[in-house]
C-alpha cells in the first residue's frame, strides 16, 4: 500500500469534474470537460501508463478510441445497482490477454479492443 501511495502522489493527475471548486492533492489539475484530442495529446507524449477511472470518464475514452487495454477487477458481491463498468452504448470487441485469481475471490481480467 505504502509503494502505491508514493506512485500516487508522485504522479501528474487530471480531474475531469464540472462540480468540483477545487482539487486537493498534489500535482492535480482540473478539468471541467473531457477532451479527446487533448488526452490523446497526453497519451502521445506520456512516458508511461495513463490510467482512466470512473466509469463516466472510462467510457468517454473508449468511444474516443482512447483505451488500449482494459483492467477489469471482479469482486465476488452482488449489488443492486450502480454505473456498469464498461459503456453501455458502444460495442467493442475484446482479447482476453490476461487474467488472475486471487485468494478472496477477486479475479483480475486484462483485455484489449481488437
Amino acid at each position: 500500500m505504502s509503494d502505491f501511495a508514493n506512485v500516487w502522489q508522485a504522479a501528474d493527475k487530471v480531474v475531469y469534474s464540472t462540480t468540483l471548486a477545487a482539487v486537493s492533492t498534489a500535482n492535480t489539475r482540473l478539468e471541467r470537460h473531457f477532451d479527446p484530442g487533448a488526452v490523446h495529446d497526453l497519451k502521445t507524449a506520456a512516458r508511461s501508463d495513463l490510467i482512466v477511472g470512473g466509469p463516466n470518464l472510462a467510457a468517454q475514452a473508449c468511444k474516443a478510441g482512447l483505451v488500449d487495454e482494459f483492467h477489469l477487477f471482479i469482486w465476488p458481491v452482488v449489488l443492486a445497482g450502480g454505473k456498469p463498468a464498461l459503456p453501455t452504448d458502444t460495442r467493442a470487441e475484446l482479447g482476453l490477454l490476461d487474467e488472475r485469481r486471487f485468494s478472496n475471490g477477486v479475479v483480475h481480467l486484462r483485455y484489449r479492443p481488437l
